[in-house]
């Protein structure tokens, strides 16, 4: 009985799996090339191209130094946070879609193309827009720095908000990446055939070879019968006589 459950054990071997990936190696590297190229046409000829706009402002506090001490400066720094929340309220948002009259666009479809970033350490708020058309892009940008400033000051009492930087007209897509979608292709055909491959492998318990034999009917074999004529010329000279 022993002997039995020892027998029911399966033992994967890694050089053996190793050696059953590199002989369907050319089938491994085929796939894995049409699933590149098949990345490569979708990112370049299917998906829409995205451009990205970007305005950067600088909220100034109230104060009646007119000296900025360090704690002025992390205390703006904390307050950024508040400001990129304001920017994305949904106030902000829809005077927007209002003034440029975006009337096939919702407030959840703006807030998806609008993202706030603060830098670390400063009171600079950059505001990136993302759109397919670029001249589009640079027109949401700005439109939202201008009403977002005034919402600011009315909100957080803040003394003003001065343009760092106005919107860009981006000549350049900002995505989809066509070589980050062919070597994601790549990847994802050559991990998906080396999946079927092992298991494949794995799922097959066909006896092969004199191993197999000892191995899974814990037998021994006396003697190996090698083929040497195929069977169907055997049938043919059969035929013939």
């Amino acid at each position: 009985m022993e002997n039995h459950k020892e027998n029911d054990v399966i033992e994967i071997d890694l050089l053996e799996i190793i050696n059953v990936l590199l002989v369907r190696f050319w089938i491994i590297a085929g796939v894995g090339l049409l699933a590149a190229a098949a990345g490569f046409a979708v990112s370049k000829f299917v998906v829409t191209p995205t451009y990205e706009s970007t305005t950067k402002i600088y909220i100034l506090n109230k104060s009646e130094s007119t000296t900025v001490t360090y704690s002025d400066v992390q205390m703006g720094t904390q307050l950024t946070k508040d400001y990129a929340e304001l920017i994305n309220s949904r106030y902000v948002l829809e005077e927007v879609i209002e003034e440029l009259s975006l009337a096939d666009m919702e407030y959840e479809d703006l807030l998806d193309q609008v993202s706030v970033h603060t830098p670390t350490d400063t009171r600079i708020v950059s505001i990136t827009v993302t759109d397919t058309e670029p001249q589009q892009a640079m027109k949401i940008a700005d439109c939202i720095r201008e009403v977002a400033g005034e919402h600011i000051q009315n909100v957080m009492d803040i003394d003003a908000v001065n343009v760092v930087e106005e919107a860009n007209l981006p000549t350049e897509k900002a995505g989809p990446s066509v070589a980050k979608w062919t070597l994601i292709g790549g990847i994802i055909g050559v991990f998906l055939v080396c999946v079927i491959v092992l298991i494949h492998y794995l799922l097959d318990d066909t006896i092969k070879t004199s191993e197999d034999v000892e191995r899974y009917l814990g037998l021994s074999t006396l003697a190996l019968i090698p083929v040497a004529v195929d069977e169907n010329n055997v049938k043919q000279k059969t035929k013939r006589k």
